[in-house]
């Protein structure tokens, strides 16, 4: 490590400023020895159903020797699993891996446009799915290269009697699975009695091997699969294993919530990996966007630790039952994805009594960057500094590192940073070859904590100004009567762009007029926005991240008078 970064002195006691040789050749190994460390112990649980460690190893066993002798995928294939938070997913992900699969992850929300394009682009042999989006699957089927169809259902891994009830449910009440017809398709569970009675072969799998197409980018443009390695993954657990040694006691009594998605890179390798890597038990939320129900679920728990985004947290505290559930056991929470904002942060410690810790990644970086240390020492409106092997710093437009205290652009190299993007022209991905362009604008404060400023991207220019929506979103967010916002910045002749902002009101009695006094009050006029608008809701991925790009779309599509 240089010396030209002095974080490296502060870092809490305990963590390593390095994380060493890697601990396994790859993230099947890491599996293995969990299982057998922690066989007894619970490890999944989702509606009540419940998978302890051994299970999923002799399951996910089951599943990839069914792709390796029955479907003849070869290692290197690439295999999509496209379905929400269920006990199938891991089984899947974990038996895609021992067959020596690249697994390519897919959100179940995507269009059939969206879903063609990342086949397509991934190249897969096969995919998973549940069937309430096959649908969208049958749609593409003669345009996408995948061979094998597995079709997973909702209550597959419940039980007869009561998996049964919840297919029933889910198809015949609710309404949730439209009409499909896939040919030659392959029950999620067939695949897992067949595969129960063969023998998988165990490919020799290098750390350097791909493991994971995560594709990002959604939010931005064209989504393109970030190449994520087993050393890169495992990289990335020694990291945030020496990182969340405060939250995960000796005991077997820790819970982590797991609401983001699997799919998401932070729900994959947060939730995911490092939960099965230390033997925490894992509470899977299908539908958190259901907050009722989420509700409900958590007060069932002694839940230790949760993950989230700053939607989710809000969406919790704006609801009255949550103020029931259970804190006492809860070591805190850790924020990310989006930043989190001040208001948010601090009903969360007056409701629950512990903290908001802001953590910063991306799918390029597996993700992890960034975060506050868990041991009290964090820093409010910071993303903390950088994990143990990690080099964060701030840099030009030109490629120029920037001292202390100058905003630019947040770069990184590290173990756990990608080697490019799959099938693309990289260029301009890295300063000279190794300093990864994270497009996030931020600045390095004099303790070496890095703070972001705004995407690039979505930065406003008024009147030669820069005006970073975050600073406008987290304003508005401490208005008592403002529920959610989200400020974008639209083309105006006289200044170059003015702004605007999008609010869902927590109370029905705020006006325009009183929105504007407010920013008055809190920001300097150019940043003052010139028009807002009241909705219902804002756009958000299924992550719960807010979609400016969404809104500023609309936007462009009024102008031109094509709505």
């Amino acid at each position: 490590m240089t010396q030209d970064f002095p974080w490296f002195s502060k870092y809490p006691n305990g963590i390593p400023h390095e994380i060493g040789p890697l601990a396994f050749r790859s993230l099947v190994e890491v599996f293995e020895v969990s299982s057998r460390k922690f066989k007894d112990r619970v490890a999944f649980e989702n509606m009540g159903e419940q998978l302890t460690f051994q299970e999923v190893d002799e399951f996910s066993t089951a599943f990839g020797a069914y792709l390796q002798k029955e479907l003849s995928l070869q290692k290197g294939d690439r295999i999509a699993i496209q379905m929400p938070n269920l006990l199938q997913f891991p089984i899947a992900l974990i038996g895609a891996l021992k067959a020596g699969l690249i697994v390519v992850n897919t959100n179940p929300l995507y269009t059939p446009r969206e879903m063609q394009h990342q086949f397509n682009d991934a190249g897969i042999s096969a995919i998973v799915i549940l069937e309430n989006f096959a649908g969208n699957l049958q749609a593409i089927l003669d345009k996408i290269s995948a061979k094998h169809i597995i079709i997973a259902r909702m209550g597959d891994m419940m039980g007869a009697f009561k998996g049964s009830f919840i297919n029933f449910a889910v198809k015949s009440i609710k309404k949730l699975v439209p009409e499909y017809h896939i040919p030659n398709a392959i029950p999620f569970k067939s695949a897992l009695r067949n595969g129960s009675h063969l023998t998988l072969d165990k490919p020799i799998i290098d750390s350097e091997d791909l493991a994971v197409l995560q594709y990002t980018g959604g939010t931005t443009g064209i989504a393109k699969g970030a190449q994520l390695s087993h050393r890169n993954i495992i990289a990335h657990n020694m990291m945030i294993t020496h990182w969340f040694k405060p939250y995960l006691s000796a005991s077997q009594s820790n819970i982590m919530i797991t609401a983001i998605p699997m799919y998401h890179i932070f729900g994959l390798t947060v939730n995911g990996v490092l939960m099965y890597s230390t033997g925490v038990k894992n509470v899977l939320i299908t539908n958190p966007r259901d907050i009722p129900g989420f509700v409900k679920e958590l007060k069932k728990h002694k839940f230790t630790i949760i993950t989230g985004v700053n939607t989710l947290f809000n969406g919790l505290l704006n609801n009255a039952g949550f103020k029931e559930c259970n804190f006492s056991f809860l070591h805190g929470a850790i924020g990310g994805a989006m930043a989190v904002q001040d208001a948010v942060a601090n009903k969360w410690e007056e409701v629950t009594g512990t903290s908001i810790v802001e953590g910063y990644g991306l799918s390029e970086t597996s993700p992890v960057l960034c975060c506050n240390p868990l041991d009290g020492k964090h820093k409010r409106g910071t993303i903390g500094i950088p994990m143990p092997s990690t080099e964060v710093a701030i840099f030009d437009d030109d490629g120029n590192m920037l001292p202390q205290g100058q905003t630019g652009e947040i770069c990184a190299r590290g173990p756990q940073v990608m080697r490019g993007y799959w099938k693309q022209d990289n260029a301009g991905v890295f300063f000279n070859n190794e300093w990864f362009r994270t497009g996030d604008i931020g600045v390095m404060d004099n303790d070496g904590y890095f703070k972001i400023v705004d995407r690039k991207k979505d930065m406003i220019k008024v009147s030669g100004f820069n005006v970073y929506p975050n600073e406008i979103e987290n304003v508005l967010a401490s208005h008592p009567k403002v529920l959610e916002v989200a400020a974008i910045g639209l083309p105006d002749p006289k200044s170059g762009e003015v702004i605007k902002a999008f609010i869902v009101k927590k109370d029905q009695t705020l006006s325009e007029e009183e929105v504007k006094a407010f920013c008055h009050a809190n920001l300097t006029n150019y940043k003052v926005p010139k028009y807002i608008e009241f909705r219902k809701e804002l756009p958000k991925t299924n992550v719960g991240k807010i979609l400016r790009r969404a809104l500023k779309e609309e936007e462009v599509a009024k102008a031109s008078g094509t709505t």
